[in-house]
């Protein structure tokens, strides 16, 4: 569900369908009588269209229109700034989610951002920001994403709405720091009623399961992940939790588990297609195989995904294939996947991830040698989201607007910028970002 008014306030229900908070579903509870929007009539018909065949006939019978529907929204005209626009825009994001398109999901988001902060309309910029955090994790920028969610945080404030937590929660949870202790940590308060209450516990079941998979900590990911079995019909994080509780499963011993998570997945997986959702099938499922299929499942998950933008599930398959390498005995061939997946998962910061790789690596007899402790400071998010938009032109009072702040504070956090960068001038930037 994303916040707003009007027109924007729809839900996702079971199986995908749309509904408005009016309470009807498919096409007529939607936009609740509200005038046809100036954007891409068409495909906001086939996003009906495909949404209503997936509630009535299943996840399959949508497909062909909600695909055309995300083909015209990510080669749509810019400029586009209407807050029906707006929606339609993030009900594409998260049927691309949906549909396992990487491709279409972060194109879309780029779009929807842009719209949003061309409408003007403070309360349109928080399910933006959120749903550019997502693309941000999904595609492995966990600055990206930690900026989005200092920027989604501020327009909630703004606007005094109830703070989000799955962005934040994502974050954590691939970053692996800050709730090791507790992964309840990185569960959504279980205080919500109706629609929110079923999101919310797919949130939790995805972001606690990633955690603790990350951390070795598979019971408590099985535990944490198999609670999406009930409501396998939902999508969006229900959806993806279940790569995370085959793996889970699997790592504490519970085949049957395991197997039912992997036959779940493929309930979507198969019919979209997509080198994203055929790769984690492939991921998932090697896990429950052996021998030379298994061998052919992780080669075929490592090919695949390494043609899409899922970079933290592409590092995440060279760590699967690189275990499964190393308890064949086959060390050495164990030590090529798993310096991939270190490097990988280095690069983006996901800590938790790196650890485990580790681990995986010295028992192979591989020496592992202790990350160098950089002497810079490192730049907050908030730095960092305010270094890139000076360094793409921005001026102080532009990014004081965008970022909810005033230009004075832009102005205090430059010089923190440049004295932590050691540089001297705006212009600078772009380099010293790019060695970083």
């Amino acid at each position: 569900e994303r916040g707003g008014s009007g027109a924007s306030q729809w839900k996702l229900v079971s199986g995908g369908g749309l509904q408005s908070r009016g309470g009807g579903s498919g096409s007529a509870g939607v936009l609740g009588g509200a005038p046809p929007p100036p954007g891409p009539r068409q495909a906001e018909d086939l996003l009906l269209d495909g949404l209503t065949a997936q509630a009535a006939e299943g996840y399959q019978a949508g497909l062909p229109p909600l695909r055309e529907a995300l083909r015209i929204l990510a080669q749509g005209p810019e400029g586009i700034s209407s807050t029906a626009t707006v929606s339609i825009l993030w009900l594409a994001c998260r049927v691309a989610m949906n549909l396992w398109d990487d491709q279409s999901f972060v194109r879309i988001t780029g779009r929807l951002v842009a719209a949003a902060r061309a409408t003007g309309a403070v309360q349109e910029l928080p399910g933006a920001f959120g749903m550019a955090a997502t693309a941000s994790l999904l595609t492995g920028d966990l600055t990206a994403a930690a900026a989005y969610i200092e920027q989604l945080d501020a327009g909630l404030a703004v606007t005094g709405s109830v703070p989000a937590l799955h962005g934040r929660l994502a974050l954590a949870a691939w970053q692996g720091t800050g709730v090791q202790a507790d992964p309840r940590a990185v569960r959504v308060p279980d205080d919500r009623a109706g629609a929110d209450r079923a999101a919310g516990l797919g949130i939790s079941a995805y972001t606690a399961a990633l955690l603790c998979n990350g951390l070795g900590r598979y019971p408590e990911a099985a535990d944490a992940a198999s609670t999406v079995i009930e409501r396998a019909d939902q999508l969006g994080y229900t959806l993806w939790a279940l790569p995370e509780l085959a793996e889970a499963a699997v790592r504490s011993g519970n085949m049957a588990l395991a197997g039912q998570a992997v036959a779940l997945l493929e309930r979507t997986t198969l019919p979209s297609g997509t080198e994203w959702a055929l790769g984690m099938r492939a991921r998932s499922r090697a896990l429950i195989c052996a021998g030379e299929q298994a061998e052919e499942l992780y080669t075929e998950a490592v090919t695949r995904l390494g043609r899409t933008r899922v970079v933290p599930h592409l590092a995440r398959a060279h760590l699967l294939y690189g275990e499964w390498l190393r308890r064949g005995k086959r060390r050495i061939d164990a030590r090529t996947q798993l310096r991939t997946a270190n490097e990988m998962f280095a690069a983006m910061g996901a800590d938790g991830f790196a650890r485990r790789t580790e681990r995986e690596l010295a028992a192979t007899g591989e020496r592992i040698r202790r990350r160098d402790v950089q002497p810079v400071v490192e730049l907050t998010a908030q730095e960092t989201q305010i270094a890139r938009l000076v360094a793409d032109g921005r001026s102080n009072p532009e990014i004081a607007a965008e970022l909810f702040i005033s230009p004075r504070t832009v102005e205090y956090h430059l010089h923190k910028i440049f004295s932590k960068l050691d540089i001297t001038a705006r212009g600078q930037l772009a380099r010293a970002l790019g060695t970083r």
